[in-house]
């Protein structure tokens, strides 16, 4: 473990009150009793942040990390030498990602602890791992045609369909459910459970009155937005308007002088400002795309709009899952039509 100075950074509206981020299998303090660990990611995100409080004689851990040897190992370190003789105790996951979730069946059987967690969340993170190993459905085929791909931006989903459950250990067969304003008492502290939607079907912060902390996963992050995409399984849902009332819950129900622990990026505090600008960034974003529908467009010929950077294959996927929420939630206000032609692809136009 180790303790970091808070020389507070000034960066627009946001202030970031630590000056480094933990080293792999470091410990810092980044509030009394609380504790930030980073684990590796093998994505262009290369990064979690992952929080540990301390319980009594034990540990509660909220979120995992990816399931991998490497992190396995990383964690294996922080129990020898972080957490001061004392078991883990608690598990809180914030939602179904497998950076968030992977390890949880780890942590479970390991330590002889419950998951708690969301039920939407749960199930449907179980319902994903089942795709592991299964052939591509039709519909998700036709789906991503419908976006515009060619044939061989089908056949590369093709092939990487089923790869969310490599990244999740098995699952326990039970759990403890999550809901909105459920309390947690963790540490002597109260922890009320705030539910978020859009990134996630039911995604789960946690917030302290006393200690002025919220937990935010991936509904709050500092320096970039959260993916929220339309998938194959909803192919019609608006999670978009899901996400931007959540960020208007949020800003009206917490107070701004919480410090926000995100899943990503560092510690921050003034939280309505960031919400704020995610949900001005995603309003012009919307009045972009309208505009550039003044021409039928399909969901791959709109990232302009909403991206500042050419896309490339690496997360064209992830890009057309948010073009489409775009488009849906035009759509679900009447400011959009979509149509299909003879081929399968869908035209978007200007209502």
């Amino acid at each position: 473990m180790s303790d970091i100075s808070q020389a507070t950074i000034e960066s627009g509206d946001l202030r970031y009150p630590f000056d480094r981020v933990p080293e792999p299998a470091e410990m810092i303090e980044a509030a009394p009793g609380i504790w930030w660990v980073r684990m590796p990611l093998p994505f262009q995100l290369d990064h979690i942040n992952l929080w540990l409080i301390e319980d009594g004689e034990g540990w509660t851990v909220v979120d995992t990390g990816v399931a991998s040897d490497e992190v396995k190992s990383l964690w294996r370190e922080v129990f020898k030498t972080g957490l001061g003789g004392k078991p883990v105790t608690g598990l809180v996951v914030t939602h179904l990602h497998p950076d968030h979730v992977g390890l949880a069946g780890w942590f479970s059987r390991k330590w002889g602890i419950d998951l708690h967690m969301s039920r939407t969340d749960f199930l449907m993170c179980k319902t994903l791992v089942l795709d592991t190993g299964r052939d591509a459905p039709q519909e998700a085929l036709d789906f991503y045609r419908a976006a515009g791909f060619s044939e061989r931006g089908v056949e590369s989903y093709r092939q990487r369909f089923g790869g969310f459950g490599k990244g999740v250990s098995r699952l326990p067969d039970i759990f403890r459910r999550l809901r909105e304003g459920d309390e947690l008492e963790i540490g002597g502290r109260t922890w009320r459970v705030v539910v978020g939607s859009g990134h996630a079907p039911e995604h789960v912060c946690l917030y302290c009155e006393e200690a002025k902390i919220l937990i935010s996963g991936d509904q709050v992050l500092p320096r970039i937005s959260s993916n929220v995409s339309v998938h194959p399984t909803e192919a019609y849902e608006n999670p978009l308007e899901d996400w931007i009332e959540s960020c208007k819950r949020l800003r009206a129900n917490l107070p701004n002088d919480v410090l926000v622990l995100p899943a990503h990026n560092e510690p921050f505090y003034g939280l309505h400002e960031r919400l704020t600008q995610l949900i001005d960034g995603h309003e012009d974003g919307l009045a972009k795309l309208l505009a550039m529908l003044e021409e039928p467009k399909r969901a791959i010929d709109v990232f302009p709009a909403l991206f500042k950077r050419k896309i490339g294959p690496e997360v064209f996927f992830m890009a057309t899952g948010e073009s489409l929420a775009h488009l849906n939630c035009l759509l679900g206000r009447g400011l959009a039509t979509v149509s299909r032609d003879e081929k399968g692809v869908n035209w978007y136009s200007r209502a």
